[in-house]
């Protein structure tokens, strides 16, 4: 098991040398790691509840229409047909050029245990532990796979990103990053702090990573972080990227997997679609559409195809629109499906239908698998992990049902 330096004791240690707080790479989370295999894998959990049926929509299933007399979809409302049954929400068409080389593909009517409550926060926690109990383990379900991997180092997998990633979270080696740590030193000052810091067990290794991870990046940034340096020229305060959105985390990832990192991990926000959400969804669409290109273009498409980006939500949203131009938390979801390593071009999943009697609790749609379940058959197939290990120690208690074939 290898030690981790908390965020107050990496603040304590280096306030003698005048650290900004915001220097740190270790305040917000971005995970990558290496591993014995050669498929990429990118897991993307979009926190808000995204609304599966308005981002693949079901446009020939009846009583759609009626159901969401404003958000309903299809290709007379600028959607991009699928299949004749299924649409792809306008934001996204950005992605069809994938759909069609089968590089693009959904999961639909898809679902964590999780149900009735309906709080991000319990939903999330479910997703990232791949438990049915919160109660039940305390780190993710994509360090659990890590730990079954003999050899792993802490560059095979990354976590990304502004918040805690629990779906990395464990014993595995994982490294973090964030857009907003650029560390910037100057060789005396380098120097000074590996002097000081040589004989220091956790600080060491913290700094040596920290320097590390940001030479390692070459994007643009601009603006100054609030409270300046220490006033001895020691130490450049970061620069955070602006206006840019998720690009500056896609192209980090895309460089580290370009190399020896085989796991990336990153969240988006912004799918909490209760108001107005023809608006709302389309700019978080648009935002993940652009992530997918980004990835897709930095790898380049020797590595684009042994790639495979899942991303995953909570749960769905209602069948119903509400009063307010959105809709409201729910149970079936659907997950997106992106890389070359996929057999994309194709809507996965059991439709449940949308009439009343087939709805979860009159309101919802129906789960009719597993989010877990799809996400055990890409780690078999990435990793080469044996059936028994993924629904006894990555997803405790979970049946991983016949193979979907989600894999090419």
């Amino acid at each position: 098991m290898i030690k981790t330096l908390s965020r107050r004791a990496f603040l304590a240690r280096s306030a003698v040398l005048g650290c900004s707080a915001a220097a740190s790479p270790f305040l917000t989370r971005v995970s990558y790691a290496a591993a014995p295999w050669d498929t990429r894998l990118v897991v993307i959990i979009l926190r808000g509840g995204m609304d599966g049926l308005d981002v693949v929509q079901p446009y020939g299933a009846p009583g759609y229409g009626a159901l969401r007399r404003d958000l309903a979809g299809g290709p007379t409302r600028g959607a991009s047909d699928l299949d004749g049954f299924f649409a792809l929400h306008p934001a996204l068409a950005p992605l069809m050029p994938l759909w069609a080389r089968g590089e693009l593909g959904f999961v639909h009517a898809v679902s964590t245990p999780y149900r009735d409550k309906r709080s991000h926060f319990d939903g999330q926690d479910l997703l990232e532990a791949g438990t049915a109990d919160l109660g039940m383990v305390r780190d993710g379900w994509l360090n659990r796979m890590l730990q079954l991997v003999p050899g792993v180092e802490a560059q095979t997998a990354f976590a990304l990103g502004h918040g805690e990633m629990k779906v990395l979270a464990g014993q595995a080696p994982v490294a973090d990053w964030s857009p907003e740590a650029e560390l910037s030193m100057s060789p005396q000052a380098e120097r000074l702090m590996e002097m000081v810091m040589q004989d220091d067990p956790l600080f060491h290794p913290a700094l040596t990573e920290a320097l590390m991870l940001s030479r390692g990046t070459s994007m643009a940034v601009v603006g100054d972080m609030a409270g300046g340096d220490d006033g001895e020229g020691m130490m450049q305060p970061p620069r955070a990227a602006a206006g840019k959105g998720m690009v500056p985390v896609a192209q980090f990832a895309a460089e580290q997997l370009r190399g020896d990192s085989r796991v990336v991990s990153f969240s988006i926000n912004g799918w909490d679609t209760h108001r107005n959400q023809g608006r709302v969804l389309g700019g978080a669409l648009g935002n993940l559409a652009e992530t997918i290109t980004t990835l897709k273009d930095g790898v380049g498409a020797e590595v684009w195809g042994k790639t495979a980006v899942v991303a995953m939500t909570e749960f769905g949203r209602t069948v119903h629109e509400n009063g307010t131009g959105g809709t409201d938390h729910g149970t079936g979801g659907a997950m997106v499906l992106a890389g070359g390593a996929l057999r994309g071009g194709q809507v996965h999943g059991r439709w449940p239908g949308l009439d009343e009697a087939s709805l979860y609790d009159r309101r919802d749609l129906m789960p009719t698998g597993d989010v877990r379940a799809a996400a055990a058959w890409i780690l078999r197939g990435v990793a080469g992990l044996d059936r028994a290990g993924l629904e006894r120690s990555v997803f405790p208690g979970l049946d991983m049902g016949d193979d979907p074939r989600l894999l090419r």
